[in-house]
Protein backbone atom coordinates (compact mmCIF):
# COMPACT_ATOMS: atom_id res chain seq x y z
CA UNK A 1 0.00 0.00 0.00
CA UNK A 2 0.81 3.46 -0.64
CA UNK A 3 -0.45 6.79 -0.73
CA UNK A 4 0.92 9.47 -2.78
CA UNK A 5 3.03 9.39 -6.40
CA UNK A 6 6.39 9.89 -4.44
CA UNK A 7 5.33 7.19 -2.31
CA UNK A 8 3.87 4.84 -5.16
CA UNK A 9 7.69 5.62 -6.83
CA UNK A 10 9.24 4.50 -3.79
CA UNK A 11 7.09 1.02 -3.68
CA UNK A 12 7.95 0.27 -7.00
CA UNK A 13 11.55 0.33 -6.75
CA UNK A 14 11.41 -2.17 -3.87
CA UNK A 15 8.95 -4.52 -5.45
CA UNK A 16 11.38 -4.21 -8.42
CA UNK A 17 14.18 -5.40 -6.05
CA UNK A 18 12.21 -8.18 -4.41
CA UNK A 19 11.19 -9.64 -8.06
CA UNK A 20 14.68 -10.19 -8.56
CA UNK A 21 14.96 -13.19 -6.05
CA UNK A 22 14.47 -16.72 -7.49
CA UNK A 23 11.23 -17.54 -6.66
CA UNK A 24 9.51 -14.24 -5.40
CA UNK A 25 6.08 -13.63 -3.78
CA UNK A 26 3.17 -13.20 -5.49
CA UNK A 27 2.44 -9.09 -5.66
CA UNK A 28 -0.48 -6.82 -5.45
CA UNK A 29 -0.77 -3.30 -5.44
CA UNK A 30 -3.25 -0.80 -3.66
CA UNK A 31 -2.38 2.99 -4.30
CA UNK A 32 -4.48 4.74 -1.76
CA UNK A 33 -3.99 8.01 -3.44
CA UNK A 34 -4.01 9.21 -7.31
CA UNK A 35 -4.13 6.16 -10.12
CA UNK A 36 -1.00 4.54 -9.12
CA UNK A 37 0.41 4.85 -12.70
CA UNK A 38 3.63 3.73 -11.62
CA UNK A 39 3.09 0.75 -11.05
CA UNK A 40 2.04 -0.43 -14.76
CA UNK A 41 5.90 -0.22 -15.19
CA UNK A 42 6.07 -3.47 -13.35
CA UNK A 43 4.84 -7.18 -14.81
CA UNK A 44 3.29 -9.43 -12.78
CA UNK A 45 1.90 -7.22 -10.48
CA UNK A 46 -2.13 -6.34 -10.20
CA UNK A 47 -3.85 -3.30 -9.08
CA UNK A 48 -6.19 -4.82 -6.20
CA UNK A 49 -8.92 -2.25 -6.24
CA UNK A 50 -10.09 0.71 -7.79
CA UNK A 51 -8.00 3.85 -7.96
CA UNK A 52 -9.23 7.73 -8.18
CA UNK A 53 -7.23 10.96 -8.45
CA UNK A 54 -8.59 13.29 -5.38
CA UNK A 55 -8.69 16.93 -6.18
CA UNK A 56 -5.96 17.38 -3.66
CA UNK A 57 -3.74 15.31 -4.99
CA UNK A 58 -2.80 13.72 -1.97
CA UNK A 59 -2.22 17.00 -0.24
CA UNK A 60 -5.29 17.21 2.69
CA UNK A 61 -3.31 18.08 5.16
CA UNK A 62 -1.95 21.00 3.93
CA UNK A 63 -5.55 22.96 4.24
CA UNK A 64 -9.15 21.39 5.10
CA UNK A 65 -10.67 22.56 2.11
CA UNK A 66 -9.16 19.87 0.75
CA UNK A 67 -9.90 17.17 2.75
CA UNK A 68 -13.47 18.36 2.01
CA UNK A 69 -12.89 18.72 -2.02
CA UNK A 70 -12.09 14.75 -1.59
CA UNK A 71 -14.83 14.07 0.75
CA UNK A 72 -17.12 15.50 -2.02
CA UNK A 73 -15.11 14.07 -4.73
CA UNK A 74 -15.67 9.93 -3.35
CA UNK A 75 -13.24 9.64 -0.67
CA UNK A 76 -15.16 7.83 2.34
CA UNK A 77 -16.51 5.44 -0.59
CA UNK A 78 -12.74 5.11 -1.74
CA UNK A 79 -11.06 4.36 1.65
CA UNK A 80 -14.34 1.82 2.52
CA UNK A 81 -13.63 -0.14 -0.44
CA UNK A 82 -9.70 -0.13 0.03
CA UNK A 83 -9.81 -1.61 3.83
CA UNK A 84 -12.13 -4.67 2.60
CA UNK A 85 -9.45 -5.18 0.19
CA UNK A 86 -6.78 -5.36 2.54
CA UNK A 87 -9.01 -7.06 5.44
CA UNK A 88 -8.94 -9.76 2.52
CA UNK A 89 -5.35 -10.24 2.13
CA UNK A 90 -4.87 -10.19 6.30
CA UNK A 91 -7.06 -13.65 5.85
CA UNK A 92 -4.86 -15.01 2.73
CA UNK A 93 -2.08 -14.92 4.73
CA UNK A 94 -0.66 -11.70 2.93
CA UNK A 95 2.44 -9.86 4.00
CA UNK A 96 1.88 -6.03 4.07
CA UNK A 97 4.48 -2.99 2.87
CA UNK A 98 3.00 0.04 3.52
CA UNK A 99 4.59 3.22 2.13
CA UNK A 100 4.44 6.80 3.15
CA UNK A 101 2.28 8.08 6.20
CA UNK A 102 0.08 7.27 9.25
CA UNK A 103 -2.52 6.27 6.99
CA UNK A 104 -1.07 3.00 5.07
CA UNK A 105 0.38 2.15 8.54
CA UNK A 106 -3.01 2.54 10.26
CA UNK A 107 -4.55 0.28 7.15
CA UNK A 108 -1.63 -2.33 7.94
CA UNK A 109 -2.40 -2.65 11.39
CA UNK A 110 -6.17 -2.71 11.54
CA UNK A 111 -5.87 -5.53 8.53
CA UNK A 112 -4.49 -7.92 11.08
CA UNK A 113 -1.64 -9.32 8.73
CA UNK A 114 1.64 -9.23 9.79
CA UNK A 115 3.77 -5.73 7.96
CA UNK A 116 6.36 -3.35 7.33
CA UNK A 117 6.65 0.30 7.25
CA UNK A 118 8.76 2.34 5.42
CA UNK A 119 7.81 6.27 6.62
CA UNK A 120 8.40 8.86 3.97
CA UNK A 121 6.48 11.57 5.66
CA UNK A 122 8.52 12.29 8.40
CA UNK A 123 12.20 12.69 9.82
CA UNK A 124 13.60 14.08 13.18
CA UNK A 125 15.03 16.37 10.71
CA UNK A 126 11.76 18.35 10.78
CA UNK A 127 12.79 18.93 14.56
CA UNK A 128 16.29 18.46 14.99
CA UNK A 129 19.66 17.93 13.25
CA UNK A 130 22.39 16.26 15.18
CA UNK A 131 23.57 19.62 17.33
CA UNK A 132 20.12 19.63 19.04
CA UNK A 133 16.30 20.91 18.80
CA UNK A 134 15.70 23.62 15.62
CA UNK A 135 14.80 27.37 17.27
CA UNK A 136 11.20 27.74 16.35
CA UNK A 137 9.32 31.09 16.76
CA UNK A 138 6.08 30.54 18.19
CA UNK A 139 5.25 28.06 21.16
CA UNK A 140 3.00 26.19 18.71
CA UNK A 141 6.14 25.32 16.43
CA UNK A 142 8.39 24.46 19.96
CA UNK A 143 5.23 22.16 21.12
CA UNK A 144 5.43 19.66 18.39
CA UNK A 145 8.34 17.84 19.35
CA UNK A 146 6.49 17.41 22.69
CA UNK A 147 6.24 13.60 22.71
CA UNK A 148 10.21 13.06 21.98
CA UNK A 149 10.30 12.65 18.56
CA UNK A 150 8.68 13.81 15.02
CA UNK A 151 6.58 10.36 15.22
CA UNK A 152 3.63 10.53 18.02
CA UNK A 153 2.61 8.03 20.61
CA UNK A 154 -0.08 6.43 18.36
CA UNK A 155 2.43 6.10 15.62
CA UNK A 156 5.18 4.93 17.64
CA UNK A 157 2.37 2.44 18.78
CA UNK A 158 1.61 1.16 15.37
CA UNK A 159 5.07 0.82 14.66
CA UNK A 160 6.07 -1.53 17.78
CA UNK A 161 2.70 -3.93 17.64
CA UNK A 162 3.87 -7.15 17.47
CA UNK A 163 2.60 -7.77 13.77
CA UNK A 164 5.06 -4.82 13.13
CA UNK A 165 8.15 -6.80 11.35
CA UNK A 166 10.19 -4.26 10.06
CA UNK A 167 9.92 -0.05 9.89
CA UNK A 168 12.24 1.36 7.30
CA UNK A 169 12.95 4.75 8.31
CA UNK A 170 14.19 8.03 5.83
CA UNK A 171 17.50 8.68 7.19
CA UNK A 172 19.86 7.86 10.36
CA UNK A 173 18.76 10.46 12.85
CA UNK A 174 15.08 9.51 12.98
CA UNK A 175 15.59 5.46 13.07
CA UNK A 176 18.17 5.94 15.88
CA UNK A 177 15.41 8.46 17.75
CA UNK A 178 12.79 5.29 17.12
CA UNK A 179 15.54 2.52 18.84
CA UNK A 180 14.96 4.51 22.30
CA UNK A 181 11.03 2.53 21.74
CA UNK A 182 12.11 -0.77 21.10
CA UNK A 183 10.78 -0.55 17.49
CA UNK A 184 12.57 -2.77 14.84
CA UNK A 185 13.76 0.55 12.82
CA UNK A 186 16.60 -0.75 9.94
CA UNK A 187 18.76 2.45 8.89
CA UNK A 188 19.20 1.01 5.40
CA UNK A 189 18.97 4.46 3.23
CA UNK A 190 15.99 6.52 1.31
CA UNK A 191 14.81 4.82 -1.94
CA UNK A 192 14.40 8.28 -3.37
CA UNK A 193 17.85 8.33 -3.96
CA UNK A 194 17.89 5.19 -6.37
CA UNK A 195 17.69 5.15 -10.08
CA UNK A 196 18.99 8.66 -10.45
CA UNK A 197 21.97 7.36 -13.00
CA UNK A 198 22.10 9.78 -15.97
CA UNK A 199 21.59 8.65 -19.49
CA UNK A 200 23.35 11.23 -21.56
CA UNK A 201 26.91 12.57 -21.28
CA UNK A 202 27.80 15.51 -18.95
CA UNK A 203 27.14 19.11 -20.73
CA UNK A 204 30.25 19.98 -21.79
CA UNK A 205 31.20 23.78 -19.68
CA UNK A 206 34.41 25.83 -18.79
CA UNK A 207 34.51 27.47 -15.62
CA UNK A 208 32.47 30.35 -16.39
CA UNK A 209 29.21 28.28 -17.48
CA UNK A 210 27.02 27.69 -14.54
CA UNK A 211 24.05 25.14 -15.05
CA UNK A 212 21.08 25.93 -12.99
CA UNK A 213 18.02 22.84 -12.62
CA UNK A 214 14.89 24.51 -12.32
CA UNK A 215 12.22 22.48 -10.66
CA UNK A 216 8.71 23.41 -11.21
CA UNK A 217 6.88 20.29 -9.70
CA UNK A 218 5.03 17.35 -11.29
CA UNK A 219 1.46 18.36 -11.00
CA UNK A 220 -0.78 20.18 -13.05
CA UNK A 221 -1.73 23.19 -13.02
CA UNK A 222 0.54 23.91 -10.27
CA UNK A 223 3.10 22.68 -11.89
CA UNK A 224 2.59 25.83 -14.38
CA UNK A 225 2.07 28.51 -12.19
CA UNK A 226 5.40 27.74 -10.19
CA UNK A 227 6.69 27.90 -13.73
CA UNK A 228 5.48 31.63 -13.53
CA UNK A 229 7.56 32.08 -10.22
CA UNK A 230 10.28 30.52 -11.95
CA UNK A 231 10.97 32.47 -15.16
CA UNK A 232 10.53 35.69 -12.91
CA UNK A 233 13.99 34.13 -11.02
CA UNK A 234 15.70 33.22 -14.52
CA UNK A 235 14.61 36.92 -15.66
CA UNK A 236 16.77 38.53 -12.75
CA UNK A 237 19.40 36.03 -13.68
CA UNK A 238 20.21 36.70 -17.15
CA UNK A 239 20.18 40.46 -16.41
CA UNK A 240 22.14 40.07 -13.31
CA UNK A 241 24.54 37.95 -14.76
CA UNK A 242 25.08 39.42 -18.17
CA UNK A 243 27.91 39.12 -20.02
CA UNK A 244 31.02 41.58 -19.21
CA UNK A 245 29.32 42.73 -16.13
CA UNK A 246 31.48 41.19 -13.36
CA UNK A 247 34.52 39.04 -14.58
CA UNK A 248 34.30 36.64 -11.18
CA UNK A 249 30.76 35.43 -12.31
CA UNK A 250 29.45 33.16 -14.85
CA UNK A 251 29.49 34.62 -18.46
CA UNK A 252 27.45 31.70 -19.86
CA UNK A 253 24.49 30.78 -18.17
CA UNK A 254 22.34 27.29 -18.92
CA UNK A 255 18.64 26.95 -17.35
CA UNK A 256 17.94 22.58 -17.35
CA UNK A 257 14.01 22.89 -17.18
CA UNK A 258 13.21 19.45 -15.89
CA UNK A 259 9.74 18.89 -16.82
CA UNK A 260 7.86 15.74 -15.65
CA UNK A 261 6.74 13.23 -18.04
CA UNK A 262 3.29 13.24 -17.32
CA UNK A 263 3.24 16.90 -18.50
CA UNK A 264 3.40 19.05 -21.97
CA UNK A 265 6.36 20.51 -22.80
CA UNK A 266 4.45 23.32 -24.46
CA UNK A 267 2.72 25.11 -21.73
CA UNK A 268 6.16 25.55 -20.25
CA UNK A 269 7.62 27.04 -23.70
CA UNK A 270 4.66 29.59 -24.27
CA UNK A 271 5.40 32.74 -23.04
CA UNK A 272 9.32 32.68 -23.36
CA UNK A 273 9.42 34.46 -26.56
CA UNK A 274 7.23 37.97 -24.64
CA UNK A 275 10.05 36.94 -22.06
CA UNK A 276 12.79 37.94 -24.79
CA UNK A 277 13.89 34.12 -25.48
CA UNK A 278 14.34 32.45 -28.98
CA UNK A 279 13.80 28.93 -29.88
CA UNK A 280 16.46 27.18 -31.45
CA UNK A 281 16.26 24.63 -33.83
CA UNK A 282 17.45 22.01 -31.30
CA UNK A 283 14.27 20.09 -30.20
CA UNK A 284 12.89 16.96 -30.05
CA UNK A 285 9.71 15.26 -28.50
CA UNK A 286 11.91 15.00 -25.35
CA UNK A 287 13.58 18.50 -25.54
CA UNK A 288 12.97 22.03 -26.86
CA UNK A 289 15.78 25.06 -26.79
CA UNK A 290 15.97 28.36 -26.15
CA UNK A 291 18.20 31.04 -26.08
CA UNK A 292 18.36 34.92 -24.97
CA UNK A 293 22.04 37.15 -24.22
CA UNK A 294 24.44 34.73 -22.60
CA UNK A 295 21.59 31.80 -21.48
CA UNK A 296 20.60 29.20 -22.69
CA UNK A 297 17.33 27.40 -21.20
CA UNK A 298 15.87 23.77 -22.27
CA UNK A 299 13.25 22.21 -21.29
CA UNK A 300 13.91 18.31 -21.08
CA UNK A 301 11.89 15.59 -19.55
CA UNK A 302 15.61 13.92 -19.18
CA UNK A 303 15.04 14.47 -15.05
CA UNK A 304 17.78 12.71 -13.75
CA UNK A 305 20.26 13.85 -16.21
CA UNK A 306 19.18 17.77 -15.39
CA UNK A 307 20.02 16.30 -11.83
CA UNK A 308 23.47 15.18 -12.42
CA UNK A 309 24.47 18.07 -14.41
CA UNK A 310 23.01 21.14 -12.63
CA UNK A 311 25.28 22.98 -10.25
CA UNK A 312 22.44 24.46 -8.38
CA UNK A 313 18.75 24.41 -8.69
CA UNK A 314 15.60 26.70 -8.33
CA UNK A 315 12.94 24.20 -6.93
CA UNK A 316 9.12 24.08 -6.17
CA UNK A 317 8.84 21.06 -5.94
CA UNK A 318 9.09 18.11 -3.10
CA UNK A 319 11.05 14.89 -4.33
CA UNK A 320 12.61 16.22 -7.18
CA UNK A 321 14.49 19.06 -4.71
CA UNK A 322 15.27 16.25 -1.84
CA UNK A 323 16.41 14.51 -4.83
CA UNK A 324 18.79 17.44 -6.14
CA UNK A 325 19.85 18.02 -2.37
CA UNK A 326 20.26 14.66 -1.58
CA UNK A 327 23.39 14.52 -4.73
CA UNK A 328 25.23 17.55 -2.37
CA UNK A 329 23.90 20.06 -4.58
CA UNK A 330 22.07 23.31 -3.21
CA UNK A 331 19.04 24.29 -4.77
CA UNK A 332 17.05 28.01 -3.84
CA UNK A 333 13.01 27.88 -2.76
CA UNK A 334 10.40 29.94 -3.83
CA UNK A 335 7.32 30.27 -2.14
CA UNK A 336 3.99 28.92 -3.94
CA UNK A 337 0.38 28.98 -3.86
CA UNK A 338 0.13 25.25 -3.51
CA UNK A 339 -1.90 22.80 -3.17
CA UNK A 340 1.47 20.71 -2.55
CA UNK A 341 4.60 23.97 -2.68
CA UNK A 342 2.69 26.24 -0.07
CA UNK A 343 4.40 28.42 2.12
CA UNK A 344 3.68 26.13 5.13
CA UNK A 345 5.12 23.48 3.21
CA UNK A 346 8.62 25.29 2.08
CA UNK A 347 9.72 26.17 5.59
CA UNK A 348 9.21 22.17 6.54
CA UNK A 349 11.50 21.45 3.55
CA UNK A 350 14.05 23.91 4.39
CA UNK A 351 14.16 22.40 7.94
CA UNK A 352 14.05 18.81 6.28
CA UNK A 353 16.93 19.69 4.11
CA UNK A 354 18.78 22.26 6.58
CA UNK A 355 21.54 24.35 4.85
CA UNK A 356 21.17 22.63 1.73
CA UNK A 357 18.02 24.63 0.97
CA UNK A 358 18.28 28.10 0.77
CA UNK A 359 13.86 29.47 0.81
CA UNK A 360 13.68 33.48 -0.41
CA UNK A 361 10.47 35.49 -0.84
CA UNK A 362 10.92 37.44 -3.69
CA UNK A 363 12.74 36.05 -7.21
CA UNK A 364 14.63 39.08 -6.88
CA UNK A 365 16.50 37.90 -4.12
CA UNK A 366 18.29 35.02 -5.92
CA UNK A 367 21.27 36.82 -7.84
CA UNK A 368 22.78 37.85 -4.67
CA UNK A 369 21.91 34.48 -3.16
CA UNK A 370 23.86 32.62 -6.42
CA UNK A 371 26.56 35.08 -5.82
CA UNK A 372 27.29 34.00 -2.34
CA UNK A 373 27.31 30.28 -2.81
CA UNK A 374 29.52 30.90 -5.84
CA UNK A 375 32.16 32.82 -3.40
CA UNK A 376 32.10 30.44 -1.02
CA UNK A 377 33.70 27.10 -1.27
CA UNK A 378 32.88 25.89 2.46
CA UNK A 379 29.55 26.68 2.38
CA UNK A 380 29.38 24.24 -1.08
CA UNK A 381 31.55 21.66 0.80
CA UNK A 382 29.19 21.37 3.89
CA UNK A 383 26.39 21.65 1.63
CA UNK A 384 27.63 18.57 -0.31
CA UNK A 385 28.05 16.48 3.27
CA UNK A 386 24.52 17.89 4.22
CA UNK A 387 23.03 16.62 1.17
CA UNK A 388 24.44 12.98 1.28
CA UNK A 389 24.13 12.62 4.94
CA UNK A 390 20.38 13.71 5.03
CA UNK A 391 18.87 11.96 1.93
CA UNK A 392 21.49 8.53 1.80
CA UNK A 393 23.67 6.44 -0.49
CA UNK A 394 21.76 4.62 -3.76
CA UNK A 395 20.59 1.50 -3.18
CA UNK A 396 18.16 1.39 -0.68
CA UNK A 397 15.45 -0.59 -2.39
CA UNK A 398 17.70 -3.42 -2.51
CA UNK A 399 18.91 -3.32 0.85
CA UNK A 400 14.97 -2.92 2.60
CA UNK A 401 14.24 -6.45 -0.15
CA UNK A 402 16.91 -8.09 1.20
CA UNK A 403 15.51 -7.26 4.82
CA UNK A 404 12.12 -8.16 4.09
CA UNK A 405 12.89 -11.38 2.23
CA UNK A 406 14.61 -11.88 5.52
CA UNK A 407 11.40 -11.26 7.65
CA UNK A 408 9.13 -13.50 4.99
CA UNK A 409 11.49 -16.98 4.75
CA UNK A 410 11.64 -16.56 9.06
Amino acid sequence: MSNGHGEDAIAVRILQQLQRFPNPPQFAALPLVGDGIAYHQLENVTIAGPVQQMPSGGFIYMDGRQLLRDVQGGLLQLTHIQFKIIRNWAKQGAFILAVGDIVPLLFARLSGADYAFVGTAKSEYYLRDEQGPLSRQSWMQRWEGWSGSVYLPWERWLMSHPNCQAVFPRDRLTTETLLKWSIPAYDLGNPMMDDLQPHTPPISKSNKTLNIALLPGSRPPEAYENWQRITEAVTQLVEAFSEGKDRQQPANLVFLAAIAPSLDLSPFGEGLSGLGWNQTDVQTDLEVEYTRKNATMILTQRFSDCLHQADLAIAMAGTATEQFVGLGKPAIALEGQGPQFTPRFAEAQSRLLGPSLILVKHPSDIPNIVRSLLADQNRLKLIAENGQKRMGQPGAANRIAQCLMKQLIE
